[in-house]
């Protein structure tokens, strides 16, 4: 049972972390969360514990966007996304916690790999089912892992240079959708038990707190300053997740 001062050293961070990123600073923080709370317990049980706590917040963030988010994008992420979150239930279902502590760090690695020299790359887009359906599969395949499906969904909507609040509303409305849907297959796989609820019940009071620094620091700190230095914590947790797997 993960009820012990290491768990907690890490777990409050990792949902300060969320907060943070929910608040509006240094969104690619929030990739961190499961990964670093996999050090001390499963990543599996790490996202059930998490799970919960998303849901919350996204509460939170539509009702603050109700009225911004870019409708017939949606119509073509969630239903992808959909399927993402099946066969991530399908995959991890199957796999052994080892080979689950080396797909999220692989994962890992890939993401911040990709932030150090592909994050220049995206060029202009436009709304496309193709992409949208391909990046939405994506995005609700590596949420259900690791909820870390922001990479995917930036890929195919920064491009669009959407108003920054439709971006933020749709954002918001498409991963509360996704993380709602995302607790029955949780369920069936025993995540959702009274240890992980009760321990998700505790560190809750962490999240509003976590919303609050972050929505101050936007507003004193650029955030691209630390967004390598996100990566790079990223970087090396998928590199220890990947040895702790082998």
């Amino acid at each position: 049972m993960p009820f012990d001062p290491l768990f907690f050293a890490v777990a409050i961070p990792a949902v300060l972390l969320y907060g943070i990123a929910k608040g509006g600073f240094a969104g690619p923080l929030a990739i961190l969360g499961v990964p670093l709370m996999s050090l001390v317990i499963s990543p599996l049980q790490a996202a059930a514990i998490l799970l919960p706590i998303l849901c919350v917040q996204d509460l939170i963030t539509i009702y603050s966007y109700r009225n911004s988010f870019h409708l017939k994008n949606l119509q073509i992420l969630i239903p992808a996304a959909i399927l993402g979150i099946f066969a991530g239930y399908l995959w991890f279902s199957l796999l052994s916690e080892q080979n689950i502590k080396i797909f999220l760090g692989l994962i890992a690695i890939i993401f911040s790999l990709n932030y150090f020299f592909f994050s220049d790359t995206l060029k202009k887009g436009s709304i496309s089912l193709s992409k949208g359906t391909f990046w939405g599969a994506v995005s609700g395949f590596t949420s259900f892992g690791i909820h870390a499906g922001g990479l995917p969904f930036n890929i195919y909507m920064l491009p669009q240079k959407l108003d920054h609040r439709v971006y933020v509303g749709t954002a918001a409305l498409f991963f509360g959708i996704v993380n709602f849907i995302k607790l029955y297959p949780y369920y069936l796989l025993d995540q959702l038990r009274i240890e992980n609820i009760t321990i998700a019940l505790l560190l809750m009071p962490f999240a509003p707190i976590g919303f609050y620094i972050g929505y101050k620091l936007t507003q004193r700190i650029d955030g691209e300053r630390f967004y390598s230095l996100t990566y790079a914590c990223l970087l090396l947790i998928g590199l220890k997740l990947l040895n702790d797997g082998m």
